[in-house]
């Protein structure tokens, strides 16, 4: 029980920063100054740190993934941070961010200057004890990695969001590695045209169902998403029952 009493580097937070913003939010806020204070990321005016999900996780391994999101997107609403997208590829939708500081000055009680300027530069208490954070990671593409490729996080988190959504899931490794051939073979490739197809896909399946089951996932990611399917966008009766086709 000793060794979980403070044996690594502590992720510090202030409570006037938890009070303000929530617990979880003033953790992740707290990292993320910790990265803008040492970014060489200049846009705009701003300095701006990006990570996929998965490279932040590690940063918070007490969360799950979704929570961590949940987090994040909760600062976005409340405007402590800020999102953009510098990304050379047009395709990579990976996040960008930097905190509002002055939506942070703005929120503070102006009878508690002190404390809110503790609130905002709070970066400055972390240099003695976290000097053995993992490293900011970036997923920018080079010119010799080609500017059509997605970065793999970026690559399967999209993957993970199509698959999701996917009504047969067998073959979901068979599926990734189509899916990534599919990416990688143009950089106009994207899951709105998946979800379109999908969409499509499941009307089919839906109108025809008393003697069509969905392929599996392995399958149709490789290249039947292109199919055709015959899908009727006309209302029919079947006794009591009303389908739309939707």
């Amino acid at each position: 029980m000793n060794n979980l009493l403070i044996s690594e580097p502590p992720l510090q937070v202030l409570p006037t920063l938890a009070v303000r913003v929530g617990l979880k939010e003033a953790i992740v806020l707290q990292q993320f100054h910790y990265w803008l204070q040492r970014s060489g990321n200049n846009r705009d005016g701003y300095k701006w740190v990006y990570n996929s999900y998965d490279e932040w996780h590690k940063q918070f391994p007490f969360f799950s993934k979704v929570t961590l999101r949940r987090t994040i997107n909760s600062l976005e609403k409340q405007g402590y941070l800020v999102s953009g997208n510098y990304n050379k590829a047009g395709f990579d939708k990976t996040k960008w961010y930097r905190i509002d500081y002055q939506r942070m000055n703005k929120a503070c009680d102006q009878n508690d200057h002190t404390r809110c300027s503790n609130c905002s530069h709070a970066g400055d208490q972390n240099e003695q004890t976290n000097t053995n954070r993992l490293p900011e990671t970036t997923t920018e593409t080079t010119k010799e990695n080609s500017a059509a490729v997605a970065a793999p996080s970026s690559i399967e988190s999209d993957f993970e969001e199509i698959w999701s959504a996917y009504p047969n899931k067998k073959g979901k490794k068979q599926a990734f590695n189509h899916y990534k051939a599919w990416r990688k073979k143009s950089a106009k490739h994207s899951n709105d045209y998946l979800f379109t197809q999908l969409k499509l896909y499941k009307q089919y399946i839906a109108q025809n169902k008393d003697w069509y089951r969905p392929m599996d996932g392995s399958t149709w990611f490789n290249g039947r998403f292109d199919d055709e399917y015959q899908v009727s966008t006309e209302p029919k009766h079947e006794g009591r029952e009303y389908w739309t086709g939707g």
